[in-house]
């Protein structure tokens, strides 16, 4: 399996690769349960519906314990984060993703015609960059743009808050990094493994447990860093 996705067509000069056809499937899928949800919401809820108020009341109460009022903001990009990357993750786990290849202009290697979303660099990258960038602009609107400045600019203590606030800004940076290559790491290498291994049933299982706490961990680490941006100083 090579790194970079493989292009299947172009449509009005975009390529649409194997990991953004997947991309569209899970959007399709989240749409999908998104309206079955809203039609079978009821006074005495299904599983489904049940399944659903189970995963939202865990965020929700989780990031209320953390961020309290700002739970408000929050907590729309905490859980639209993990069901996106979850529901990405587990359709790459079903049969045919890796196995059914395309080939054309008569070459012996075609082209997987499904492949992870997340095994995909630059759809990580632009989770990442969403991610970053909504703390901190909800950092601006929440504390100011002294108080933000101040987090990274502080002339007090010279020169040591203000190395500290180096420090701080090269921290942001580096989260475009660490958010993108985890998430990208290791379903990318759980792709490798199950294109060898898909008929070992531990293998499996051990990949269905990563998919589930990657998407955990993107979107926890998303909620810490936004109560810690949008923390008002004292």
């Amino acid at each position: 399996m090579n790194i970079a996705p493989s292009t299947l067509f172009t449509v009005a000069g975009f390529p649409v690769t194997n990991t953004v056809l997947t991309t569209l499937i899970a959007d399709a899928v989240i749409i999908s349960l998104a309206i079955a949800v809203s039609k079978a919401v009821s006074l005495r809820p299904g599983r489904l519906q049940n399944a659903f108020e189970a995963v939202i009341d865990y965020f929700y109460g989780a990031i209320e314990d953390i961020a309290k009022e700002r739970v408000a903001f929050i907590y729309p990009w905490v859980i639209s984060f993990f069901i996106f990357i979850v529901i990405s993750n587990f359709i790459a786990l079903l049969p045919g993703f890796g196995s059914i290849v395309l080939h054309s202009g008569g070459t012996e290697h075609g082209s997987a015609l499904f492949r992870a979303a997340a095994s995909d660099l630059n759809l990580t990258l632009a989770l990442a960059v969403i991610s970053v960038i909504a703390s901190h602009y909800y950092s601006i609107k929440h504390t100011g743009i002294k108080s933000y400045l101040g987090k990274f600019i502080s002339f007090k203590m010279f020169p040591v808050m203000l190395f500290v606030g180096g420090l701080e800004f090269i921290s942001e940076l580096v989260k475009f990094i660490s958010f993108s290559f985890r998430l990208f790491g290791n379903i990318f290498a759980g792709d490798i493994v199950l294109e060898k291994m898909y008929y070992l049933f531990p293998f499996l299982a051990l990949e269905t447990l990563v998919a589930l706490i990657q998407a955990l961990v993107f979107a926890m680490l998303t909620m810490a860093f936004m109560s810690i941006l949008t923390e008002k100083s004292h």
